[in-house]
């Protein structure tokens, strides 16, 4: 699969419109830490994540303990980030939403 490198002026518009996600300093990524109630509904939203992920065949960086997800997304084959990085962030905040108190 092709994947599209955003342009710069894409990539600060994406970032604008992601609550919370913050770009690399080298522009080549976005990240984002998810604080949840406990283990359960961290594990919960990584589990739905994961399914999305598969879909876009678009496979986050992440590290989890207990209630926090830490979660990069950058796109190897592109050096730098795509439309599969905003598709697959956007779902983590639905998923994340989902989870909210």
């Amino acid at each position: 699969m092709k994947y599209e490198k955003l342009e710069p002026a894409a990539i600060d518009e994406t970032v604008a419109g992601l609550v919370g996600w913050t770009l690399a300093a080298d522009r080549l990524s976005i990240s984002k830490s998810y604080k949840f109630r406990n283990f359960v509904e961290a594990f919960g939203f990584m589990t739905e994540a994961a399914l999305t992920a598969e879909k876009l065949n678009h496979h986050p960086e992440w590290f989890n303990v207990y209630s926090r997800v830490d979660v990069k997304l950058t796109t190897h084959d592109a050096n730098g980030l795509t439309d599969h990085d905003v598709k697959l962030a956007k779902a983590m905040e639905k998923a994340a939403a989902r989870r909210a108190d």
